[in-house]
């Protein structure tokens, strides 16, 4: 067996399920759960319209560059997204199984394990899926702290040289994983000159980049590089999907876009793994990319969830609305005494509500573990379901305070 399996730490909702297994939660309320991700509005009819048109694709084997057609209706959505931006379907854009995969994949492209000391740098808190990929690619991870005075958002400038030094890969996820923090173009060119000077790849995640609650949509890492001049994205690879953006997290469909080097390079290491996107996808892909309709309506959806939930918690806990994204990222109160793994397994035995401890989120580096104390509420159910969760944890911190 791959030795490097042994590195892989089990992941958060097994640590969850773990947590819980020992719970009994009270029957007198039914099981509302916060806990998982997994966006749950209605798919859109017209992805399931262009499925269910598509199924003699079924008959091909599907090329893993994708069609023509497909990376078209992906440039072309990155133009309307982000005011104009030019990423050429034929060379810059690639079709992928989901962002996850990708990520995971994308490493196991960059990554020189034959280099000394080998380094991936990842936010903390983050997805996991950063720190996996990292280390079956053989590589050590180093995690960049976060400032909870600005939401959370990485402090790349408090990274050492001698760690940017045997640094390979940097995973960027804006809008963040859980705490909403979107990179500004100050961050992006800070990330960029360190890129610059000891060469290692930027792999933007931006799964979340259409459910945002201000007036001006997340600005994304190729249109901060095209803002900064850095038109042929040099290093840098965005990876983004249709699971959020369209409720389609089944379908497992995205891509990644940027620099052209690169993305050949992933198209030979893809090619070999057979990791091309069935013609059936590549159908409703192409469907769901080509209208915006459905997106404006889900982004309503949430911003309306999020608007009746964030007061209700905020009157009994430290949490504000994110500047994107799916998540509550919000600290319990000191009655708690810190524990975010007593109040997710107490809340789940008193009102039979599922919360996530932050620190299965996070890792202990640089003497603190920065998801410590906090707890990740995803609000994907349906409005009422969620207000009705968000009653419970105001009774469940009432209960404990007074």
């Amino acid at each position: 067996m791959n030795p490097l399996l042994s590195r892989l730490q089990p992941y958060p909702f097994e640590r969850l399920r773990q947590l819980h297994a020992n719970v009994t939660p009270n029957p007198a309320y039914k099981l509302i759960s916060l806990g998982i991700g997994e966006p749950r509005h209605a798919t859109p009819q017209l992805i399931k319209d262009a499925l269910s048109a598509s199924l003699a694709g079924l008959a091909s084997y599907p090329g893993t560059l994708g069609s023509a057609p497909l990376r078209q209706a992906m440039s072309d959505w990155m133009a309307r997204r982000y005011g104009g931006l030019a990423v050429d379907p034929a060379t810059q854009i690639l079709p992928v199984n989901g962002s996850r995969e990708a990520l995971f994949a994308l490493a196991q492209t960059v990554i020189d394990a034959s280099q000394p000391g080998a380094t991936v740098v990842c936010p903390n808190p983050f997805y996991q899926i950063y720190e996996g990929a990292a280390l079956l690619a053989g590589a050590q991870t180093w995690f960049a702290p976060s400032d909870p005075a600005r939401n959370f958002a990485v402090d790349w400038a408090g990274v050492p040289e001698a760690v940017w030094a045997k640094t390979q890969l940097v995973f960027v996820c804006s809008p963040g994983n859980p705490t909403g923090a979107v990179m500004g173009l100050a961050e992006w060119e800070l990330l960029f000159r360190l890129s610059d000077q000891y060469g290692f790849v930027i792999a933007s995640d931006e799964c979340y980049s259409e459910i945002y609650f201000r007036d001006e949509a997340p600005l994304g890492g190729l249109q901060a590089a095209s803002q900064l001049g850095r038109h042929d994205f040099k290093n840098l690879i965005a990876l983004t999907s249709l699971s959020k953006r369209s409720n389609v997290p089944g379908l497992r469909s995205g891509f990644v876009a940027g620099d052209a080097a690169i993305i050949k390079s992933f198209l030979l290491y893809r090619t070999y793994h057979g990791s091309a996107m069935s013609p059936v996808v590549q159908a409703a892909s192409l469907a769901a990319w080509s209208d915006e309709q459905h997106v404006e309506d889900n982004r309503a959806l949430y911003r309306e969830k999020f608007a009746a939930v964030t007061p209700l918690l905020a009157s009994v806990m430290d949490v504000a609305l994110p500047d994107a994204g799916f998540y509550l990222w919000a600290a319990i109160p000191p009655a708690f005494k810190g524990s975010d793994t007593a109040f997710s397994a107490e809340l789940l035995g008193f009102y039979n509500v599922v919360v996530l401890p932050g620190s299965y989120l996070a890792r202990d580096a640089q003497g603190h573990n920065p998801g410590a104390g906090r707890i990740r509420m995803a609000l994907v159910a349906e409005t009422a379901e969620c207000v009705e969760a968000a009653q419970r944890i105001v009774q469940f911190i009432h209960s404990k305070v007074h």
